[in-house]
């Protein structure tokens, strides 16, 4: 399968057109199961280690990375792909004259490591000569030998292709039957057996594992030739295949009857709902453009919260380092002294890499740093920003927040966003309870097409379905809906959290950044959430 395939089959816009899936080699189905001998990769990064350190390193780090990904792809009662893939190597990066370095090799050989080790340094004195400032790293302890793993119940690559291609087409064929014209569906699944070892005394093995189970179902109108569309309402996820057992425990019911998922997905019954909600869409409501307040579903408000918060909160953002994929950021560092209102009093982020389930949950970065929690916005106001070691000074800060992460051995580590999400209101309130003290208002669930400008401020969101809030009641169907905002305003406009018993983790499995591209995976955690006046439009206006 081609990239062009692979975009029109999946749906995925800008941030899957990133997708680094085919980077390394097809592999048979049976061969992703299988791991490297711990022992084998302590030895090539011995190798690295000791060979910069001779070349006058002053610092190392050595990444031994097999990182393995299978998509099963299907349309209606097809199967238009399998895609099994391999991709190992060594990456070394350096600190030799104050300047970083970095090399990589396929050749899983301690001499191809060592010669690498040895041109990573070179490039560091290279690079050193138009360095005005020496790298400054953060100390971080070497820990020794130390494990981590994915805490997952079944391991996803070890499941037969048969079982997911069932599953997929049970998945069409459910829709097709429930009055769906057209349905397409898809499994992503990644595995990352990364070994990290340092100059610091760390030798650091991790097993990551990611999962995503993503569809869209079109209904047409025949005689109109109109058409809707509503994708699943799955999370990707940090878990194993027993995502997809379907719990009755993990089922979210909203006040009219849309059911969402938590820890576990039935995507078959998803599927269902999925033909019959795009059928009403056809003849919904367009809603009428003017001021509601917002009801937004966990599922929904994560992309904003990514988008809105998330992005605008990475250090080199801020700095006017990094400025591909949306640009830089509003939120610079006199805000973070002022203590900046960023949103309302009710308003609490935490960035997060050890939440259990979540696309971001490692036990250390990719510099050896052991993940943590810690608040970016308190009681609404800017508090902190997302480092890594070189960044951590710069804040007057005395460790890193363990942010580094490369999608692949042969791609240099830098600073990547990590769960980035909303803490539950403290004050007990449902859905429905919300829902109840809302006068003119929109619910929405699901993610939907959006935009933002080059400092992350100005922005509209849409979503996959809408429903008219009329004193207190969910009424109506609505179509054509998005919302715009300035990142501020919106986030002040926040006034009511549902609590913890409806918090869900929404996920960015394709998240774009740098040149050349990378991609990592990222959640954000959020209860179903109030914003009140903001503006609305529609989107099936015309101003001819």
């Amino acid at each position: 399968m081609d990239r062009r395939q692979f975009l029109a089959a999946c749906g995925i816009g800008a941030g899957g057109a990133l997708l680094p899936g085919f980077a390394g080699r097809a592999i048979a189905a049976q061969q992703l199961a299988e791991t490297i001998d711990i022992a084998v990769k302590k030895r090539l990064a011995d190798a690295g280690l000791t060979a910069a350190t001779d070349a006058g390193a002053s610092y190392c780090d050595v990444r031994v990375g097999r990182y393995l990904r299978q998509f099963v792809i299907t349309r209606e009662a097809n199967v238009q792909n399998i895609v099994n893939t391999e991709s190992l190597g060594v990456g070394v990066r350096v600190i030799a004259d104050g300047a970083w370095g970095f090399s990589a090799t396929n050749t899983m050989t301690a001499e191809a490591v060592a010669e690498a080790a040895r041109t990573a340094t070179a490039i560091a004195r290279a690079n050193a000569r138009n360095q005005t400032q020496p790298v400054q790293l953060a100390p971080t302890p070497g820990v020794g030998e130390v494990s981590w793993r994915t805490p997952i119940q079944r391991n996803a690559m070890e499941v037969p292709i048969q079982d997911k291609v069932d599953l997929l087409l049970a998945v069409n064929n459910a829709a097709m039957q429930a009055g769906a014209n057209f349905v397409n569906s898809q499994l992503f699944l990644v595995n990352e057996q990364k070994y990290f070892a340092s100059t610091d005394g760390s030798y650091i093995d991790q097993d990551v594992h990611r999962i995503w189970a993503p569809f869209s179902v079109t209904a047409v109108d025949q005689t109109t030739g109109k058409f809707r569309s509503r994708d699943g309402l799955s999370a990707p996820m940090g878990l194993g295949y027993e995502y997809l057992d379907g719990r009755a425990e993990d089922k979210i019911v909203s006040p009219n009857g849309v059911v969402s998922y938590n820890k576990s997905y039935d995507m078959v019954e998803d599927a269902i709902a999925a033909a019959h909600q795009a059928r009403e869409k056809l003849s919904a409501k367009s809603v009428e453009p003017g001021q509601y307040d917002l009801v937004l579903d966990p599922n929904h408000l994560g992309l904003t919260i990514h988008e809105s918060i998330g992005h605008p909160l990475e250090l080199d953002r801020v700095l006017g380092y990094e400025a591909n994929y949306a640009g830089t950021s509003f939120a610079t560092l006199d805000k973070r002294e002022q203590r900046f209102q960023y949103g309302s009093e009710i308003v609490n982020v935490f960035a997060d890499k050890t939440e259990v389930g979540s696309l971001g949950a490692v036990g250390y970065d990719d510099e050896g740093v052991a993940t943590k929690s810690w608040p970016l916005i308190q009681n609404g106001r800017l508090v902190d920003y997302q480092t890594i070691r070189d960044q951590a000074h710069i804040l007057g800060k005395t460790e890193s927040d363990g942010c580094s992460y490369a999608d692949s051995w042969s791609s240099v580590q830098f600073q990547r966003m990590p769960n980035v999400s909303l803490r539950p209101g403290t004050t007990p309130m449902t859905a429905a309870d919300m829902i109840a003290n809302v006068e003119n208002g929109i619910y929405i669930l699901g993610r939907g097409s959006f935009s933002i400008d080059q400092q992350r401020y100005n922005a509209q969101f849409g979503g996959t379905l809408f429903f008219e809030i009329k004193d207190g009641r969910i009424t109506q169907p609505l179509e054509d809906v998005a919302y715009q905002m300035r990142t501020p305003e919106f986030w002040n406009a926040c006034s009511a959290i549902c609590d913890e018993s409806d918090y869900r983790l929404f996920g960015s499995f394709f998240d774009g950044k740098g040149q050349p591209s990378q991609v990592s995976a990222v959640s954000h955690g959020s209860p179903t959430t109030r914003f009140d006046g903001i503006n609305v439009i529609n989107t099936a206006r015309s101003l001819g």
